[in-house]
């Protein structure tokens, strides 16, 4: 059954439109997330939909009846309710019922025939186990006090208690944009359970990609106001847009090469007199102004960072406390030249404090923190309310360098940098306050970059970033030569960057776990990075193998350490390395093997471009060429084994 749908909607700001007509449809079961370049108009889409907002053309046609509850980024709440209040604020008879409830139960003048009436009323409409789900939820997500004034907590608090009541308020599509900010690992965990197990339709943003593999049946990507609809996962959505992507190279580059034929005609001034002149004419003028879009920009990182000496962070014996609140207790910690560290836990637990602390925006209690003469931080914060909303995009990266060298040794003017994180030219010159929030954190980004930093302390880099910028921002960390400590709630974010988690767990207690997110949630419990130190024992300077092995002289000395560790009966004698004949011949034949299948490669691309227009064909030559990419693959991965075993034999001889 359709619950709701879109015909045709258009949206503009100013001169940018966002939303060209958009069409869609929302049907029960439907599990919907929206993906997009930030400031495609995706929050927009979201708030046409669920009434919020008018579009500029268009019509949103709702099933009859239809109950929608919508969870905007930025809720308004009322100071002066208590948490229940702010949780059971909807118009629907049974909120009613239950706000009458708790503010007859809360109050000593309530007379008690009354509170009998409302009690009687709660059980005729079975409003407790809605309540009882109310304190449950709220309670999942790390809200115990639901009679705190809204006006006293946190800009994170306020939040949840906002997820609770979209959650809570019954409804048959429920709209959430950006629900996972502000959540921990293990209440993104809790909470991607929650809506698999829900009834009814869900539409929602996010750029959690495990929560959008493990939660969605649909994907709906916006790209420069088209909308585009993939049955399926995230997953299943990276293989379509790949399929996608090539028949629109195909037909683009067929479109150029029609285009630069009309572009001949035209400037021989052919005049335009007979029907079939005219129809040239409006056909250059249609390739015209369809050529120039298709090609995407791609958002690319190269950034060198500054030289790092030997000694990078010294952290000993290092504790916090705000009040009572212990945040971090005895902690000490030597900081490696390309450690890869996440940091998770609770919200409230110090993680941010920790990067502070680091950054030495804060001071410590006790114990001491030392950086290396080298090091040059850079410190990419949650808050861009810093951020000067009167001062122009130019502008603002500019004071921190006018161009950057690339890893390449190439210079970069700070405006061509812009346009690499998709800042047009129009863009730059407008004013900050004009751009969206994940648009500010993409600036602010590329302006810590700019600095060329040698150590990475990342605050929640993955808020509000759009999923394109963080698989590039993932690529260049990859690259990056220099230390990265991250705050993240982003689970696919900390498996593809840490390989060591600090684990925040309260009252002051940090444990320390190697490998990354998904390999602390399997094993953390027992492998911590101190040899299964099960007290969590922070007080000792933690380093792992790499770190003693440099205070012996380098990687020769990782490895007689790890013989070192082994018991006697285990030590074997090295035999010499050699290929063996299957090797031999492989060694021999490779480069030749590779050659042919790229050659391959590129006339399948020629007959792609030739059957721009025939889809089923299209489909045909798109698998076919994937299956030559994965040969290729294979083989590269085969060559690169291959002579790094031939040079470790050369050097045995």
């Amino acid at each position: 059954m359709n619950l709701l749908s879109t015909e045709n909607i258009l949206k503009s700001y100013g001169e940018k439109q966002l939303l060209n007509n958009i069409s869609l449809g929302i049907n029960e079961g439907d599990k919907i997330g929206v993906i997009g370049v930030n400031g495609t108009g995706k929050t927009t889409l979201l708030k046409i939909i669920a009434g919020v907002e008018s579009a500029d053309q268009g019509r949103v046609i709702k099933a009859s009846g239809l109950r929608i509850e919508y969870l905007p980024q930025h809720p308004d709440f009322n100071p002066d309710a208590t948490v229940l209040e702010q949780v059971f604020r909807g118009e629907s008879s049974m909120m009613k019922l239950i706000r009458d409830y708790e503010e007859a139960v809360h109050s000593q003048e309530t007379p008690s025939d009354l509170i009998l009436k409302l009690t009687h009323e709660m059980d005729v409409m079975d409003a407790w186990n809605l309540e009882n789900e109310a304190r449950s939820i709220l309670t999942k997500l790390g809200i115990s006090d639901f009679s705190a004034k809204i006006g006293t907590l946190s800009g994170g608090q306020k939040k949840r208690i906002a997820l609770a009541a979209a959650l809570v308020n019954p409804a048959d599509l429920l709209i959430l944009d950006e629900p996972t900010n502000h959540l921990d690992n293990d209440t993104i965990d809790w909470l991607e359970q929650y809506l698999n197990k829900r009834k009814g339709s869900l539409l929602m943003i996010t750029h959690d990609r495990y929560f959008l593999d493990r939660v969605v049946n649909e994907i709906i990507e916006l790209d420069r106001g088209a909308l585009y609809i993939y049955k399926g996962n995230y997953s299943n959505f990276i293989e379509k847009k790949l399929e996608r992507e090539e028949m629109d190279a195909a037909t683009e580059q067929k479109n150029r090469s029609i285009l630069r034929k009309e572009l001949a005609w035209i400037r021989r001034g052919a005049r335009a007199r007979t029907t079939k002149q005219k129809a040239r004419v409006e056909r250059f003028h249609q390739l015209n102004e369809q050529g120039v879009n298709i090609t995407e920009e791609k958002l690319h990182i190269s950034v060198a960072s500054s030289r790092l000496g030997r000694k990078v962070i010294e952290l000993e014996h290092v504790s916090k406390s705000f009040d009572d609140l212990k945040v971090i207790h005895d902690f000490s910690y030597i900081m490696l030249r390309n450690d890869r560290i996440g940091i998770v836990g609770p919200n409230g637990t110090g993680k941010s404090t920790l990067l502070n602390i680091i950054a030495g925006r804060l001071q410590p209690d006790s114990g001491n923190v030392e950086a290396g003469e080298t090091v040059k931080i850079g410190l990419y914060a949650q808050d861009t309310q810093h951020l000067d909303g009167n001062v122009r995009v130019i502008q603002y990266i500019k004071e921190g360098a006018e161009y950057l060298t690339t890893a390449a040794g190439d210079k970069i003017s700070a405006s061509q940098m812009l346009e690499r994180f998709l800042f047009s030219p129009t863009m730059q010159r407008t004013y900050i306050a004009k751009l969206s929030g994940g648009e500010k954190r993409r600036l602010h980004l590329l302006k810590i970059l700019m600095g060329a930093p040698n150590v990475l302390l990342l605050d929640e880099p993955t808020n509000d970033l759009d999923i394109e910028t963080l698989a590039i921002l993932e690529d260049y960390l990859e690259e990056f030569e220099g230390a990265v400590m991250a705050v993240s709630h982003d689970r696919y974010f900390l498996d593809r960057m840490a390989e060591k988690i600090f684990a925040f767990e309260g009252n002051g207690k940090i444990r320390q776990y190697t490998g990354n997110y998904s390999d602390f949630k399997e094993h953390g419990s027992s492998d911590d990075i101190n040899n299964g130190d099960r007290d969590g024992d922070s007080h000792r300077p933690r380093v792992g193998v790499k770190a003693k092995a440099m205070d012996k002289g380098g990687e020769s000395a990782a490895k007689e350490l790890n013989m070192a560790d082994l018991p006697a009966g285990q030590k074997k004698k090295e035999r010499p390395l050699k290929f063996t004949f299957a090797e031999q011949k492989e060694y021999a034949e490779i480069d030749d093997i590779i050659a042919a299948l790229e050659d391959k490669i590129q006339e399948m691309d020629a007959k792609i471009s030739e059957a721009a227009t025939e889809y089923s064909l299209l489909q045909q030559l798109a698998s076919e060429k994937e299956e030559l990419k994965q040969q290729l693959q294979e083989k590269m991965d085969r060559w690169v084994y291959l002579n790094e075993l031939a040079e470790k034999i050369s050097k045995g001889k």
